[in-house]
Order: structure tokens, then C-alpha cells, then sequence
């Protein structure tokens, strides 16, 4: 798979198939580069109702090719806002097409719209690629157990996980974190958005150090393409 960061909570996925998959959509961010790619992207998925992960998505999923993938409220919210193609489910469930697999797996926080309406439960989401490949992406959270029966059901060989402490998980719980789902490769996000984000790199490296797990860090740069 192709990954790209575009600050935030935000990526995009290009997979062996060349589906197009952004994630968090909040491509207005202020870490987000000036050239990052509007689309039409082929899934948009959404792991909770905030603005900085709800973002961009009623520009981007107007268009005919634009499958939405959220939790029900959400897609509620997106059917009304006229968004033409948006698939919900909830927590536990897979949503199978094109060969992929969507699973949506809890998270620990708060959802809420930007005008305050209740935005469901958060969650994250484990991608299965065509080739069998998986991808976490945690989405915002906090650190819980069961993180270890997601490590366990569905190997995840990428993490993407938060690490900017305050709202989210910070360095020691992120690694802890790792710790528990044991991925191959680990992507922190959510750091360095807004000042209050306190978590960096360098403690996060820090703390994995602690764990003997033969996860490998890897920090792309903002708009930087990378292959796993």
C-alpha cells in the first residue's frame, strides 16, 4: 500500500488496486501541504463527528464515486447534508467491497457534531486490503485493553496511532498501546496541530524503547508518499 500523512488525523491509503481511501478527512488542517490531492477519492471514512475528523467531507464526498463509510449517526447526518453515497455501521460490524474490508472497531472518546448534535460513538477502523494486508487506524482514543483483542483478531501489520496527549492518548500510552496490538510498523498522528498537543516523536520513541516488541517507527513527513 501507498500511504501518505497529511497532518492531523488525516491519510491517504492507495491500495495494490489502486483504490483510493482518505481517512479523517480534514484536509483544511494547518499542518496540511498545499499540494495534497482532492480526489475523488474512492472511500471516505470517518471515525468520529468532530470537525478536525468529520473535516473536509462535505466538499470532498460530492462526487459519484465517493462511498462514505461512518457509524450510523453519522451517515444520518451526511444523507441529509445531501451527500449522495454514505454506508453506516457500527462498532463490530465488516463492511465488504471491491475486495476490501472496513471492520469498525471501538474507540475511547466523545463524538459530537460542530453545531453540538450527538455524532454516535467514536470508533476506529481496521482496513483489510486485497492481498490480505491490514491498517488501524485508532482514530481519536484513549488507551484500553481490549486494544489487545484488536492485535489478536485482526493483526493489523500498520498502526496508525495518536499521540498528542490531552485529547488522546499521549507517548506512554501510545506505546503501551503498541505493546498490546503488536503491529509491525506503528505511525504516530494527532501531534503537533495546536500547541495543546503536547505528545511528540521523540518521547513516543522514548517509550516504545521500554517494550521489548519489534515494532518499527515510522515518522513520513507531512505530504510525504511512502510504500509499505
Amino acid at each position: 500500500m501507498k500511504v501518505t500523512f497529511y497532518g492531523h488525523s488525516c491519510f491517504k491509503i492507495i491500495t495494490e488496486e489502486g483504490k483510493k481511501i482518505l481517512i479523517d478527512p480534514w484536509i483544511s488542517n494547518p499542518l496540511a501541504p498545499k499540494n495534497i490531492d482532492l480526489g475523488p477519492y474512492d472511500f471516505i471514512l470517518i471515525t468520529h463527528a468532530h470537525g478536525d475528523h468529520l473535516g473536509d467531507t462535505l466538499k470532498l464526498a460530492r462526487t459519484a464515486v465517493t462511498e462514505v463509510i461512518a457509524i450510523h449517526e453519522i451517515q444520518q447526518y451526511l444523507l441529509k447534508q445531501g451527500i449522495p453515497k454514505v454506508t453506516g455501521m457500527n462498532i463490530g460490524g465488516t463492511y465488504k467491497v471491491n475486495n476490501l474490508k472496513f471492520t469498525m472497531v471501538p474507540a475511547l472518546h466523545s463524538s459530537s457534531f460542530p453545531d453540538g448534535g450527538y455524532g454516535g460513538s467514536a470508533c476506529g477502523f481496521v482496513i483489510t486490503l486485497e492481498n490480505g494486508t491490514s491498517l488501524y487506524h485508532a482514530g481519536d482514543t484513549g488507551l484500553f485493553y481490549d486494544m489487545k483483542l484488536i492485535g489478536e483478531l485482526y493483526s493489523p501489520e500498520v498502526a496508525l496511532l495518536p499521540i498528542g496527549d490531552h485529547y488522546v492518548m499521549g507517548p506512554k500510552e501510545a506505546a503501551k498501546a503498541c505493546d498490546l496490538i503488536r503491529p509491525e510498523i506503528v505511525i504516530p498522528m494527532h501531534y503537533e496541530t495546536f500547541p495543546i498537543l503536547t505528545g511528540d516523536v521523540e518521547s513516543f520513541k522514548k517509550e516504545l524503547k521500554k517494550y521489548n516488541i519489534p515494532t518499527v517507527l515510522i515518522v513520513p513527513k507531512i505530504g510525504e508518499e511512502i510504500t509499505i
